[in-house]
């Protein structure tokens, strides 16, 4: 199904499948794609980020969950201390690929060593790609943009209303939608 993903300031996407089929400004795309559904979201879109610390963030850190908020907060516990057994590793890992999806990632970078984890990536639809952690604190908001999005490539972007992720889109599916 063709979909056209319309942002408030700058051009629109077509996508097919995975891939991009278009890109343009909004009018000129819904001409020529009439039976297109489309998606209007406040904000720009952009290809998305990479985050640098995301093997740090999935396979060490650990992401508690609702019920836990109480004894142990919302963020993501970066201690080597903490104790996390393989159960709750896949857990902390399917909460933790969420939170990054908030914030506009379609990829990590680094090397994912943890069955669960490397699972709860492959099932999201994440990318992975090669790089060291860099020093510093780990954030779930750090990343780089990727390159622009090309008409033939992969459908991963995200949309962003001042620094708020509205949508994040991976081989064109709508993974996250903010409330």
């Amino acid at each position: 199904m063709l979909t056209i993903h319309a942002p408030s300031v700058g051009d629109a996407v077509v996508v097919e499948g995975a891939l991009v089929a278009a890109i343009g400004p909004y009018p000129e795309l819904v001409a020529a794609y009439p039976g297109a559904r489309v998606r209007r979201w406040p904000g720009v879109l952009l290809p998305g980020l990479v985050n640098p610390y995301g093997a740090e963030l999935l396979e060490r850190a650990y992401h508690p969950d609702p019920r836990e908020a109480s004894a142990l907060g919302t963020e993501p516990i970066l201690s080597p201390d903490f104790p996390v057994d393989e159960a709750r590793r896949g857990g902390s890992a399917r909460r933790g690929v969420q939170r990054l999806l908030a914030h506009g990632v379609v990829a990590v970078s680094g090397e994912l060593r943890s069955r669960v984890v490397v699972e709860a990536v492959r099932r999201s639809g994440l990318g992975v790609l090669p790089g060291s952690v860099p020093s510093g604190t780990p954030s779930l908001g750090a990343g780089v943009a990727l390159p622009p999005l090309r008409v033939g490539g992969a459908a991963r972007f995200a949309v962003f209303d001042g620094d708020v992720c509205v949508v994040t889109v991976l081989d064109g599916r709508l993974v996250y939608r903010a409330r």
